[in-house]
């Protein structure tokens, strides 16, 4: 059985090395579609195109805010390194220059570190970085999944939950149907009595209540619907991001119970209708979050 998935979650790791700190924030909430907007350090932008396709490889819908922050600072790279050979040259030809004046100053610690090329710091490897950043986020998103998967189970049992109810609504309207056709075929009868209109045949007043009361009929409604609900379950089961597909068997279901209440000429089937949209509309609400 497939597992459903909820569109809304958020996840959050981090880790430290000797490249420095990072922490991968994700947010995922309702969407049409995917939509990803992430948010990097500048000096980590070419890295952008390689986590994208890493979340689109996990989510399939939904709007995903992906936020990068990273601290070089504490990196053992960030270390200076002393140009040992440049600070002897240095000294070396201050003492020159010292030979030649009668009043030479001495050269300060401060005036060699100032000097170009002294201290040096090593620049961070972009590739090794993004693989150490790309296995945090593999991480986050698991996470995030896992959130995803464990929010969708909660909206599939709701779901069969309603599709139960409508299952029953239905069963339970069919039982009365006999006595509603009974009681439409009475009462049409008795006005047509009523209204003594001369020269209709017995015969020809049964065609027209037969003709009138198959207007009225809603078995054709009844049979859609259960249909339709076997399709909602069946997409729930199997389907591994269902949302688009059951947001379009949500509009057939409102469609047919409208079509129901349309027709309908008992109290009966009028509470039937309204009871089967109040539940349709509770299950396309929670639909609304299924990847």
């Amino acid at each position: 059985m497939t597992v459903v998935a909820s569109m809304t979650a958020f996840a959050r790791h981090s880790t430290q090395g000797a490249w420095g700190r990072a922490t991968w924030e994700l947010r995922s909430v309702n969407h049409r579609y995917l939509e990803i907007t992430l948010r990097l350090p500048e000096e980590l932008r070419g890295l952008e195109s390689n986590f994208r396709e890493r979340i689109e490889q996990r989510v399939k819908r939904g709007k995903v805010d992906g936020l990068l922050r990273y601290d070089g600072s504490a990196a053992a790279s960030q270390t200076p390194h002393v140009n040992v050979e440049l600070v002897r040259a240095l000294i070396a030809a201050g003492s020159q220059i010292d030979a030649l004046l009668k009043s030479p100053s001495p050269l300060k610690t401060s005036d060699l570190l100032r000097w170009p090329g002294v201290l040096s710091v090593e620049e961070t490897n972009i590739e090794a970085l993004g693989e150490v950043l790309s296995s945090l986020l593999e991480q986050t998103l698991e996470a995030l999944v896992a959130t995803r998967r464990r929010e969708g189970g909660k909206l599939a049992q709701l779901i069969e939950q309603r599709c139960g109810a409508l299952s029953q609504r239905i069963a339970q309207l069919r039982t009365q149907l006999p006595a509603i056709q009974e009681h439409l075929k009475n009462r049409l009868r008795q006005r047509v009595q009523e209204l003594c209109l001369p020269g209709i045949e017995p015969g020809r007043m049964e065609q027209e209540l037969a003709l009138m009361l198959q207007r009225l009929d809603v078995a054709e409604e009844m049979d859609r619907l259960e249909t339709h609900i076997a399709e909602t379950r069946r997409v729930l089961a199997q389907d591994p991001a269902p949302g688009r597909r059951l947001d379009f068997l949500m509009q057939e279901l409102h469609r047919e119970a409208n079509t129901l209440g349309s027709k309908s000429a008992h109290v009966d089937t009028t509470g039937a209708a309204l009871d089967l949209k109040v539940i349709i509309e509770q299950m396309r609400e929670q639909i609304q979050n299924i990847e």
